[in-house]
């Protein structure tokens, strides 16, 4: 996701708000938030992962071990 994909969605939120949006640019909007919200999932994703894989206290580094724990 990047800065400019955000900003668009501001600029055709704040239009929206202030005179409305024509076909067009609703199709637009929809398409940018479904980017913005796959982002944003994968994030939460990701991070949620890395905790799993990891349980608190591990010093592994947070390298993968093929037996599924941490060893210390």
């Amino acid at each position: 996701m990047t800065e400019a994909i955000i900003k668009r969605i501001n600029e055709l939120a704040k239009k929206k708000r202030e005179q409305g949006l024509n076909p067009e640019e609703l199709q637009e909007q929809k398409k940018l938030y479904d980017i913005y919200l796959n982002g944003i999932r994968q994030q939460v994703k990701s991070q949620l992962e890395a905790i799993s894989a990891h349980p608190p206290g591990c010093d592994c580094g947070k390298e993968h071990h093929h037996n599924g724990e941490c060893q210390k």
